[in-house]
């Protein structure tokens, strides 16, 4: 069994939030990762329902707002929903993953959590005006 630790970071490497998972297999794809890290801040949020969110990607009908998202009211949120939206954000480069010291490029990527247990996702924003 493997233990996956998630950390987000900015473009210029400054760590934003870190948290563990364990009792994971030795190995997931790409995929995977991204709806089990989905479905731990869904739960967490869904836990204590918020006007925030913070998560990787912005729930249907939030605002992105400085570090999450701001709900229009307090609600649980659909992981399921989250998770089709991050995968969509990954194909569409809203943000990168990197497994170890490389990046992975793939849904269907194998990473092997022995060798690269540390993944950082950083999200990129768009310009303004660009």
């Amino acid at each position: 069994m493997a233990t996956v630790t998630f950390r987000d970071e900015t473009a210029t490497g400054k760590p934003v939030i870190e948290w563990e998972v364990s009792g994971l297999p030795e190995q997931m794809t790409v995929r995977e990762l991204i709806r089990l890290r989905v479905r731990e801040e869904v739960a967490r949020h869904n836990a204590r329902p918020g006007n925030r969110f913070h998560g990787l990607v912005r729930p249907d009908d939030a605002e992105a707002e400085l570090n999450g998202y701001r709900l229009r009211e307090p609600r649980r949120i659909d992981w399921e929903r989250q998770a089709e939206i991050a995968e969509h954000a990954f194909l569409t480069n809203g943000f990168f993953v990197l497994a170890g010291e490389r990046q992975v490029e793939e849904l269907d990527e194998v990473v092997d959590l022995t060798a690269d247990p540390d993944l950082v996702f950083i999200k990129l924003v768009a310009l303004a005006g660009g």
